[in-house]
């Protein structure tokens, strides 16, 4: 009996949504053209981080060592295209007038005063300890500092700024370590091919990721816009859901169901059932934009090869949330006024706090923690974990139980509002 009060109230739910085609074309069309139209704008902005080199002016006044070890080092970047200018003042114009973000002046004789300044440094050091036959000189030359002169781009970023200086303070640092050993080689040995200071870097780094393949785990335009809309979607049924909820309410349909012996619940339940299909059905359709439409306009395919059950867990729990939402939505209001604009603007607040527009590590501390709030960012974060990190069922459970306790709370305060409303 349960069952059938429960199928009818589906199927009734499934009329209205079907009867309303402007409805549907909202629930299906606009994500599709939304996320299209995003990811066509943010690949540009991917493939600038991952693979387009930043042109840099370089200005060599130097013409020694220093100024080629810096060189071939910021030329191996991935990063930095240089390109060589011979004036310092038109290099600074350029670069106030924002047509590059950088230049970089290696100052005169900056090679020659390094090597006479560890030699000084060497002979004095081996006079000390008797090595050094003649004294150190009392009118020794002081020689000045030189400096690297590096002028930015006032919109330049601070992130990118101290990047290139400690870039380019640890080549210069090499350089430095190298020619003293280099100073005390020549002063110990008097053969020039025997090795008595390995140069080479005792400590060195190794980036260790869960797979070989460390590329697969920075997301691309794809990997990151796919989820985030999808998740924008789902919690966008809330509108038609709620609005829906309010013109029974206004029409009286709720009135005649409560004539009837079925309960709130089971009223919930139908409605939750329907909109549930189209949450996955809109996950589904993303997936497929994913997968055949955006490598034929020239954006990165997604790969969900061997992730689909995982992926529909996912977006199964998150519909779910959603539902509740718009449920305890529909309950509450009592105009379409009311649960319209509300609906749409919570929808993106919590998009944006979520991270679906900007990532949440770029967001200050504050808004880190209120990110952790919003049910968007528990899918985005399973979605991710699917997508990119490859993980098991079991470290999925944290996101999925809590968007599936979500909808526990949500869908029960609505069926105990609606139960203190009609008691009174």
């Amino acid at each position: 009996m349960i069952m059938h009060k429960l199928w009818a109230s589906t199927y009734k739910e499934f009329l209205l949504l079907t009867r309303d085609l402007g409805g549907l074309a909202i629930l299906f069309l606009m994500p599709l053209l939304l996320v299209i139209t995003i990811t066509i704008i943010q690949d540009g902005t991917f493939k600038t981080l991952k693979e387009t080199k930043i042109p840099v002016l370089w200005v060599n006044q130097d013409q020694g060592e220093i100024a080629e070890t810096i060189y071939e080092g910021l030329a191996k970047s991935n990063s930095l295209e240089l390109i060589e200018e011979t004036s310092e003042q038109e290099a600074q114009r350029l670069v106030f007038k924002g047509d590059y973000q950088l230049a970089i002046i290696i100052p005169k004789n900056l090679s020659k005063d390094l090597a006479k300044k560890v030699d000084e440094n060497v002979n004095g050091m081996l006079a000390k300890f008797g090595l050094e036959e003649d004294s150190i000189p009392s009118n020794k030359r002081v020689i000045s500092q030189k400096e690297v002169r590096l002028y930015f781009d006032p919109a330049t970023q601070y992130t990118f700024k101290s990047a290139i200086k400690n870039g380019i303070n640890q080549m210069i640092a090499k350089v430095e370590t190298q020619s003293i050993y280099k100073a005390f080689q020549e002063q110990v040995s008097d053969d020039p091919s025997e090795v008595i200071f390995d140069t080479e870097s005792f400590i060195t780094f190794r980036e260790i990721s869960p797979e070989e393949n460390t590329k697969a785990l920075i997301p691309n335009s794809t990997q990151h816009n796919i989820p985030a809309w999808t998740l924008f979607a789902i919690f966008f049924i809330i509108l038609p859901l709620s609005i829906n909820m309010v013109k029974e309410k206004n029409q009286g349909t709720f009135v005649r169901l409560r004539t009837n012996p079925i309960s709130y619940a089971t009223v919930l339940g139908g409605k939750t059932i329907i909109y549930l299909g189209v949450s996955l059905l809109q996950f589904a359709l993303m997936l497929l934009v994913g997968v055949y439409l955006f490598p034929s306009i020239g954006l990165p395919k997604l790969d969900i090869s061997g992730k689909i059950p995982l992926l529909f867990l996912v977006a199964f729990f998150a519909g779910l949330a959603a539902i509740g939402l718009g449920l305890l939505l529909g309950t509450i209001a009592k105009s379409q006024e009311q649960s319209a604009p509300f609906g749409a603007t919570f929808v993106v607040i919590l998009a944006a706090l979520g991270g679906v527009w900007v990532p949440v590590f770029a967001m200050p501390n504050f808004m880190q923690t209120l990110a952790r709030l919003s049910p968007m960012n528990w899918g985005l974060e399973a979605f991710y974990d699917v997508f990119l990190r490859n993980v098991e069922l079991s470290e999925l459970l944290p996101e999925i139980s809590l968007l599936f306790l979500f909808f526990i709370a949500t869908a029960g305060l609505a069926i105990v509002y609606n139960e203190r409303k009609n008691a009174v």
